[in-house]
């Protein structure tokens, strides 16, 4: 993947929801803002992207996201259902009609219990995020690389599944 086949994704994602009349907003962990970023750098973003939440540091996924606090210290935080309720937080906090979010290790070393490049992304929709949860996906990866090929790789599989989840 190179950076202008992350600009193109990108391109298509903002592409695709200003077509179908939709808005995003992003939770990020591992990713701490690129998820954002490459939708923002997209000429035309400010029509879909609500805005986005860097929550990198564990509390702070509880205090802006709403991450069950109980949640994230049984599993902590790179785990499914910690990407599900921060994608759902994003719905709520900028109203976006869909919100992606990102956790995972990008390393040096194992944090949670969970190796070196795993991590979690999720899609949620609004109107699930009062428990309907028809819509809303996760998806667990395991990237190779050092800390900035895992965090592009990341980004990367949230705009291709945000891609994917609105067509």
């Amino acid at each position: 993947m190179t950076e202008n086949d992350s600009a193109d994704l990108a391109r298509r994602l903002v592409e695709q929801l200003r077509d179908r009349g939709l808005t995003i907003a992003t939770a990020e962990s591992l990713t701490a803002g690129l998820v954002s970023a490459g939708i923002a750098d997209v000429p035309g973003a400010s029509a879909v992207l609500r805005g986005g939440a860097a929550t990198y540091a564990t509390p702070t996924k509880a205090a802006v996201l709403g991450v069950d606090a109980d949640l994230l210290r049984e599993r902590g935080a790179v785990d499914a259902d910690v990407a599900l309720e921060m994608a759902h937080g994003a719905v709520r906090l900028f109203a976006a009609d869909l919100a992606v979010a990102t956790t995972g290790v990008a390393g040096p070393a194992i944090q949670d219990g969970q190796d070196v490049g795993t991590c979690y992304v999720a899609v949620a929709f609004s109107g699930e995020s009062s428990g309907e949860r028809g819509r809303c996906h996760v998806d667990r990866f395991q990237f190779v690389g050092d800390r900035a090929e895992i965090r592009r790789a990341a980004a990367w599989a949230a705009w291709q599944m945000a891609l994917d989840h609105t067509r």
